[in-house]
């Protein structure tokens, strides 16, 4: 479980509903979903949620908060406290949307995590049954967030991975510091994605500034021995010989180097012609050499 599964749970469980038919849904939904197989007892591995379970029971001191040793899989130590009788059998779907919210806050505490990685956001439950998880599920949909659904490990797994679906669950709960945390999180990797994007705007305008550069300093070497430079209009004589003497410059540059300054369109223009004149020597020179037809 992450960091934000931990300090979320720990924050819930420090929250107790001021409604006493609250607390009870929330402490049989704990029982209903952090119980072992057996239904003898509540099982987690937060100290926090033992103790928020505990404070729930009526008869605290007949139901003591057990420490057992780490097991070699979780290696987390394991709290354990036996489930009165009353809260063993199956409990009734709660009828309020209150009660109803308050059985999915157990469920995240019981069996919940929430991740914020590299991949995405990702809400889970992991159930320990199909029924569980059809339960789950109708509790959630009654919230108007439909959950998605699969299987790992043999075991019912119910999830979200949209973000804003996740956001509404975490606040229906009381989640607050986690969707703040989430929403810390989702600002900062939109900043990252848009600088990133800028990058790669920019360096992509500097290639295509670049390629274009070679080519006019190309076309303009190509028109010094074939034409010569002298044998240009002025305009054009002097923005080919900046470009040769300045060939990592763009156009609005250019334009500002020449005498009196001049816009990048003006720049352009400028450059076409001379494209189009050294066009028009290759080809009349590729004519002149091309052999005639007996």
């Amino acid at each position: 479980m992450g960091i934000i599964s931990a300090d979320t749970k720990d924050a819930l469980a420090r929250e107790l509903p001021d409604a006493p038919h609250c607390r009870e849904a929330l402490g049989a939904g704990l029982a209903l979903y952090g119980s072992n197989a057996q239904r003898s007892h509540f099982v987690t591995h937060r100290n926090s949620i033992a103790r928020l379970f505990w404070s729930l029971l009526h008869d605290r001191k007949a139901h003591p908060i057990e420490q057992r040793a780490p097991t070699r899989l979780a290696r987390l130590p394991t709290f354990a406290i036996s489930l009165p009788q009353s809260l063993r059998a199956l409990p009734s779907k709660p009828a309020l949307k209150c009660d109803r919210l308050m059985e999915i806050r157990a469920a995240f505490l019981a069996c919940g995590s929430l991740a914020a990685g590299t991949h995405g956001y990702h809400l889970e439950f992991v159930l320990g049954s199909s029924d569980l998880a059809e339960r789950l599920i109708w509790m959630l949909r009654s919230t108007g967030r439909a959950p998605k659904r699969t299987i790992r490990k043999n075991r019912d797994v119910v999830y979200y991975k949209d973000f804003e679906a996740i956001v509404d669950v975490l606040t229906m709960i009381g989640a607050f510091g986690a969707v703040l945390h989430l929403e810390d999180v989702r600002a900062l990797r939109e900043t990252k994605n848009r600088i990133h994007r800028l990058v790669n705007t920019e360096a992509a305008n500097l290639d295509r500034t670049a390629s274009a550069a070679a080519i006019q300093r190309q076309t303009i070497e190509y028109l010094a021995s074939a034409y010569g430079l002298s044998e240009l209009s002025p305009p054009l004589r002097e923005i080919a010989e900046l470009r040769l003497n300045y060939p990592g410059e763009s156009l609005a540059e250019l334009g500002a180097r020449c005498n009196p300054p001049i816009a990048k369109p003006t720049v352009s223009s400028r450059l076409t012609a001379l494209a189009k004149l050294a066009a028009g020597l290759r080809a009349g020179r590729a004519g002149a050499r091309k052999p005639g037809k007996s």
